[in-house]
Order: C-alpha cells, then structure tokens, then sequence
C-alpha cells in the first residue's frame, strides 16, 4: 500500500501535469481521516476548492466503489468516478481512494485527470496521508508551468483541511 497504482494512460511522468503532496501528522487514525474523505458532505467544509458536490446515486454523501459524481475545482466542472475504493478495517488500517475525473470542454479546457489517495497508519500514532494527480490536457499544461502550480498548492490545503477536520471532528 506504499504507493499510488496508476492506470498506464496516467503514468506520472508521461502526463501533462502531475502533483505529490503528502502530509504525516500525530494523533489520529486513518479510520479518522476516512471518514472526511469519502463524506462529499464534509468537503466543502475543509476544502475551499471543491463545490457543487452531486453524486449520481443521491441516496447519501458517501463515496463508493463505481460512484459516479460532479464538483467543481480549480475553475473546472469535474465529472468523476470512483476507480478504486478501499476503507481501512480491523485487518488493514491502510485506506485507498481514487478516482478518474473529466471536464470534455472545446480543445483547451479539456482535462482529463486520475486522482489518488493513499491513507496509511504509521507506527507511534502517526498517520500518512498521500494524494497525486496526474492530468491529461492543453489546460492541465497550463497549469503545470504556473509558479506557484496551483494543484501543487490547491491539494495541499485538501491535506491540511483533512488533517485539521479529523483533529477537530468537525
């Protein structure tokens, strides 16, 4: 569970655009930060980037394995679904979210994205939390060569608001 599991179209290092942000904080548990990351509900509450948050299955806020769902971020309306989904449990406390997320504008707003996160519990009560993307797309170039990279900022502060919602069981 060390590392992200790219699809191969998504290779970091053969895309567009691709960030890594990665924060290790102390006195939680991945069973914590779950709960804030796959409750969409939960997300515009941390996460300024992120709104008009709709899942296609409008029974709940919660992600699951195949969930087709909309937000817009970074001045982009996303459309997503869940490629992989894998909750911590008694067996594993590691966790795993991913998702493939496409905004099909005219030729240069056109993205097409492969987001990630890995959950880990770390040993004396600390917890890794890793998210990358890696973007396809005349706009995900674009963003690339911005300093400071948006995205590189932007999930940093979906990390840090995570981190800080789980602390304070917001």
């Amino acid at each position: 569970m060390q590392s992200i599991q790219f699809p191969s179209r998504f290779l970091p290092g053969t895309t567009d655009n691709f960030v890594s942000n990665e924060v290790i904080t102390s006195d939680l548990t991945t069973v914590d930060v779950w709960r804030y990351l796959v409750d969409t509900s939960k997300w515009e509450h941390y996460y300024d980037n992120a709104s008009n948050i709709r899942l296609t299955n409008g029974e709940n806020s919660l992600l699951h394995y195949a969930e087709r769902f909309h937000f817009d971020t970074f001045g982009f309306p996303i459309d997503a679904q869940v490629m992989e989904l894998v909750a911590p449990s008694d067996d594993d406390p590691a966790a795993r979210l991913a998702w493939h997320g496409w905004n099909k504008g005219d030729a240069d707003s056109s993205i097409d994205v492969y987001h990630a996160f890995l959950i880990e519990q770390l040993p004396d009560n600390r917890v890794r939390l890793l998210t990358q993307e890696s973007q396809i797309g005349k706009a995900a170039a674009e963003l690339a060569v911005q300093h400071p990279n948006p995205m590189l900022n932007g999930h940093q502060a979906w990390l840090d608001g995570l981190v800080k919602a789980a602390k304070e069981n917001y």
